[in-house]
């Protein structure tokens, strides 16, 4: 369940290009850090490309990808690793492995790899050299990425990148906003909330009820859809009874008027 209002970094129409340019100035600025700052930028492309959580970004395995040299790819989502405290968990571990939000154990959701993260996740795995079992995120000491290590990335991304004035905004301002910003973007370019609920986790009632006030630029293409389907025939409208507009009825053959 959310607890705030998605605050995407595609904001409306108008601002579209203004703020991928700003997305991917965000992730330049990660990947230029030294020691982690590739594999950093990675995990942010995960969820900016693919929607995913952030819980399920870091329990990602090279084993759970499919990912040719060009075109799309496939991430295969069946694990999320939500930090709840050490108190909570029975190894002492800060994250605790769960089945994903929404599944019956065991499920298991894909969801596409747009080209350009498949490209990035296919060079973090020759950098690294990664093998078929391990993490694609591991934190520094082994183990999945601490939330605190990304989010400390992320702000300081933002107050290095952004103008005061955005940085103060709501807007990108939680890691998970990457997460809402693919999902906005999906909806806003016509795939189908049945889809994107797949791809994303969600169940459609709740898709539409988090994201509905997010979706723009889609009443033209709307309007233009019904127009045609709604059209009456050209007969031209005559008053009808108690002065209601209606077609002129046909006279049946052979009657006098």
């Amino acid at each position: 369940m959310l607890t705030h209002t998605p605050t995407p970094l595609v904001t409306g129409a108008r601002s579209r290009a203004r703020d991928a340019g700003r997305a991917a100035a965000l992730l330049v600025w990660i990947a230029s850090r030294p020691r982690t700052g590739h594999r950093l930028t990675a995990f942010f492309a995960t969820l900016y490309y693919a929607g995913l959580r952030p819980e399920e970004a870091v329990a990602l395995r090279v084993e759970d990808a499919v990912l040719p040299s060009t075109g799309w790819g496939e991430l295969r989502v069946h694990t999320a690793a939500p930090e709840v405290g050490k108190q909570w968990t029975d190894d002492g571990e800060v994250h605790e492995t769960r089945d994903l939000k929404g599944r019956a154990s065991g499920d298991t959701r894909t969801v596409p790899a747009h080209p350009a993260l498949a490209s990035i996740l296919h060079t973090l795995v020759a950098q690294d050299q990664l093998t078929a079992g391990d993490l694609f995120f591991p934190g520094e000491k082994g183990g999945l990425l601490a939330g605190s290590v990304y989010r400390r990335a992320w702000d300081k991304a933002r107050t290095a990148v952004l103008t005061e004035r955005e940085y103060s905004s709501p807007v990108g301002k939680r890691v998970y906003d990457l997460r809402h910003t693919c999902l906005t973007t999906w909806l806003n370019h016509g795939i189908p909330p049945a889809q994107v609920a797949e791809w994303a986790g969600n169940s459609v009632p709740v898709l539409l009820s988090t994201y509905a006030r997010c979706i723009t630029g889609q009443t033209v293409e709307l309007q233009q859809r019904i127009e045609g389907p709604q059209k009456l025939p050209d007969a031209p409208l005559v008053p009808g009874p108690r002065g209601s507009l209606s077609p002129p009825l046909p006279r049946a053959p052979g009657r006098a008027r």
